[in-house]
């Protein structure tokens, strides 16, 4: 692995200093106070805005609404955009998504969905878990059943985040289910504005918006369908080992940890803890920060943070989850009761960030596949491990094996 410091060009250095003075207009009073209210993760107005830049889709050509820039360009705006705390959610999740369209999507619907990508106007979102499923996508129970050139759509998915401020669901329905588990999916990219859709906000205790969306006999054309019918996971792998860093493609620029997310609040509950234990003053007049167990404490959550960043791949996100949920815990107990006080209460250190990381930490065990999956995940794709059989665990079979009284592995 190379370490080495990476060297701007003069240009580079440019390209930094535009879209520091870019976002620093861009990230007004009002969009973080927007952002704090609802938790989207999305404002339009800067969305649109990084969209006329090409900021969207840095890496495509201008000519198809990107921006052109090389690795090193696209790494400075990915860190300038995290650092302004820029809301991208809906930026992530139409990108991840687009993988797969670019992929499967038929071309005149691929052309078209590509000029909105690129302008913000078309946004993705993710249909994957039901109320009842857990992390199991594959036993996804939403119907689509073909009518002539339409498929009807019945269920319900939840934590679908963004689902209200995208145009798009990338939807895993069970459109075969005499077939097995993973083999009777079919993938849809439906339109959120189709007649029969109803999407229902749920507000998580970090403050964050989710969303459970409803299907009640929605119809969608099999235009919208994305490969295959009853191929549905092949079409779901791409964006799920991206999402769950699966395979190659680090170019040496990327955070080494994918849980460096769930990290970025408790640096930020870090700094007001460490502002905490150097300004206030105890009753006999001395600081926290003159207590050699206080420094230990906070040390001891500077090494958990340093230790997640440097964990790799899907190790890096149970790391990170595992670092933030026991790190915020340790900041509020070493700071109560001021630790306690939520953003934009008078005297809470930093602005309420030690709060924030605290509920924000409670999430991160299930965001984007709960830490189980992904410590399966460890097991069988990075240690070679075997599939586990766990004693009465389900399986799909056609009807016609289950009546035939064919046992069940």
């Amino acid at each position: 692995m190379d370490f080495s410091r990476v060297e701007l060009t003069p240009q580079q250095q440019s390209f930094a200093g535009v879209v520091r003075a870019t976002l620093g207009q861009l990230m007004t009073p009002d969009v973080r106070e927007h952002e704090r209210e609802t938790g989207d993760g999305f404002s339009e107005k800067v969305h649109l805005a990084l969209a006329e830049r090409g900021w969207l889709t840095p890496a495509w050509p201008v000519s198809e609404g990107g921006a052109g820039l090389d690795p090193i360009c696209q790494r400075l705006l990915e860190l300038e955009l995290e650092r302004h705390d820029v809301p991208d959610i809906t930026a992530g999740t139409t990108l991840l998504v687009w993988t797969a369209v670019e992929k499967f999507a038929e071309p005149e619907l691929r052309g078209k969905l590509k000029a909105g990508v690129a302008a913000g106007t078309a946004r993705f979102c993710l249909g994957y878990t039901e109320p009842d499923g857990g992390s199991d996508i594959a036993a996804a129970k939403v119907r689509a059943v073909r009518d002539g050139d339409e498929w009807v759509l019945n269920g319900s998915k939840i934590f679908t985040t963004g689902a209200h401020n995208c145009q798009y669901t990338f939807l895993i329905t069970r459109t075969d289910p005499d077939l097995p588990k993973h083999k009777g999916l079919t993938m849809f990219l439906v339109p959120l504005d189709t007649p029969g859709i109803e999407i229902q906000g749920i507000r998580a205790f970090s403050g964050e918006r989710t969303n459970i969306v409803y299907y009640d006999d929605a119809r969608i054309s099999d235009r919208y369908r994305l490969g295959g019918v009853n191929d549905g996971w092949a079409v779901l792998h791409g964006p799920l080992d991206e999402e769950h860093s699966i395979g190659d493609g680090e170019d040496g620029l990327a955070d080494l940890s994918i849980g460096r997310h769930f990290l970025r609040p408790l640096e930020a509950a870090l700094d007001s803890a460490i502002g905490w234990a150097r300004d206030s003053a105890r009753a006999d007049g001395s600081r926290p920060a003159d207590d050699p167990a206080v420094l230990a404490r906070l040390g001891r959550v500077a090494t958990e943070i340093e230790a997640g960043m440097c964990t790799p791949g899907p190790m890096g996100r149970v790391k990170g989850s595992l670092a933030l949920v026991e790190g915020a815990a340790e900041l509020i107990d070493l700071t109560a009761p001021l630790g306690v006080l939520s953003p934009g209460a008078p005297g809470a250190p930093g602005d309420g960030s030690i709060d924030y990381a605290h509920r924000f930490a409670q999430g991160t065990a299930t965001y984007g596949g709960t830490i189980e999956v992904f410590r399966t995940i460890i097991a069988q794709h990075v240690l070679g491990l075997p599939r586990p059989g766990y004693p009465g665990s389900k399986v799909f079979l056609p009807r016609s094996r289950a009546a035939a009284g064919t046992p069940q592995s």
